[in-house]
């Protein structure tokens, strides 16, 4: 037997860990997305009632695979025997049918014809499918793939919670009315599926990077996860520059894993980190990737933040990096992806060319846009600004703005330190 609390947390880790590949498992059986979330969410609560008095298995995500693809086969066969009329019924009895004879280690194994060869990102391709819009894809696949909550999903998107979960409802619904089936894409559609696969493996590990929520500064199984999903994507697609290019930011944005917190877990500043012990391994096959990227031709989206991260982290201190250069990159990437967290970020290096009133009136201006309204890191820009200009108490109002929008408690430790510190008589 085991304790209820012990079990609950052994779920929530598995939960947290392994969802994305007891679905893709399942899903291999069910070959339909809906039904193999629902079996999978069925599994874990299974899990709740059973581990108590069983036991918690050794292997929980296998005991979890099984379950749900039993109750996957059950569900098909049941719906078959209703509506055997229709010949999408038929199909999937036919799947049901095959994953019983062969037994859960054949439905584990790989098509002959699968040209992905991760379950994981097999699912990404075909999660992303064309029918839908891009931001369809990429919620309904941080969602249901990546098991991304909704509410991060919105931050990352910088709209309200309910847009995307709206977003998520009606793409499932047009996968039913229009009755896409589950299908690994093959190699002639993996190139037309690249652009949302990068954005789902990019905001994977973003979200990772710094949670939007939570407790902790970094979420490492995202991290990770995202990090395994990008190295397995450049050795299938070996001569896209822009998978090179998303695996090299990766790469560079982690290097600097081990000092991104104090001791306290607080967020340190990237010109109060210890760059001795940043990943020099990790920045120098980085940087070897960008080179190659950037002779092979105009740079994508992924090319340039690369080079952006690698130029700052290759300066031997923060007050020596490459500011022109970075301000440069950064025209070139607005030029390739206009977006408005990319002019934000280029106020950065622009106060340290220009002068922190120059990057202010563009930060204000971004302000007047309306966009980035929900965005705390506007508002922790503009009080960064605010203060180098001499205006503390503006620079305090700015701080307690980013502080109401984070929801984070690392972030907000900092932000509230900031607060304080810009609150004090001058």
């Amino acid at each position: 037997m085991a304790r209820n609390g012990a079990v609950e947390a052994v779920v929530a880790d598995t939960h947290r860990r392994e969802w994305a590949r007891v679905l893709a498992a399942t899903v291999r059986v069910a070959r339909d997305l809906d039904l193999a979330e629902e079996c999978v969410q069925e599994a874990y609560a299974a899990a709740l009632r059973a581990w108590p008095a069983a036991g918690i298995p050794a292997n929980p995500a296998a005991w979890l695979t099984a379950t749900a693809k039993r109750r996957a086969i059950d569900a098909i066969r049941r719906d078959a025997t209703r509506r055997s009329a229709f010949p999408l019924l038929v199909i999937r009895k036919r799947a049901a049918d095959q994953a019983a004879s062969t037994g859960p280690a054949a439905a584990d194994g790989a098509d002959p014809g699968d040209v992905v060869p991760d379950e994981r990102l097999r699912l990404i391709f075909t999660c992303c499918h064309p029918a839908l819009p891009q931001e369809a894809q990429v919620a309904v696949t941080l969602r249901l793939v990546c098991g991304v909550p909704t509410a991060d999903i919105a931050r990352a998107f910088l709209v309200s919670e309910p847009t995307v979960a709206a977003r998520i409802t009606r793409a499932k619904k047009k996968i039913a009315a229009a009755r896409i089936p589950y299908r690994v894409p093959g190699p002639d559609e993996l190139a037309e599926r690249l652009s949302p696969v990068l954005a789902v493996i990019h905001l994977l590990f973003t979200t990772g990077h710094t949670a939007p929520s939570g407790t902790s500064l970094l979420r490492a199984d995202l991290v990770d996860s995202a990090m395994h999903l990008a190295r397995m994507l450049h050795d299938l697609m070996p001569g896209q520059t822009e998978v090179s290019g998303l695996l090299a930011l990766l790469l560079v944005t982690d290097a600097r894993r081990a000092t991104r917190a104090d001791a306290a877990g607080h967020p340190l500043q990237l010109k109060d980190q210890d760059r001795s012990r940043w990943d020099h391994a990790a920045l120098s096959e980085a940087h070897d990737m960008i080179l190659g990227c950037l002779r092979a031709g105009p740079p994508g989206r992924y090319v340039l933040q690369a080079a952006i991260a690698s130029l700052y982290a290759e300066a031997p201190s923060y007050d020596q990096t490459d500011w022109t250069q970075i301000v440069a990159l950064y025209d070139r990437l607005l030029a390739a992806w206009p977006s408005p967290v990319v002019a934000l970020n280029r106020a950065v290096p622009l106060a340290m060319t220009r002068g922190a009133q120059a990057a202010l009136a563009e930060v204000e201006a971004l302000e007047q846009d309306g966009r980035l309204s929900g965005y705390r890191y506007l508002y922790a820009v503009k009080a960064d600004l605010l203060s180098r200009t001499g205006r503390t108490a503006d620079a305090a109002a700015a701080y307690r703005q980013a502080f109401a929008l984070a929801a984070n408690e690392a972030e907000r430790a900092f932000l509230a330190g900031q607060i304080a510190e810009h609150s004090l008589p001058g």
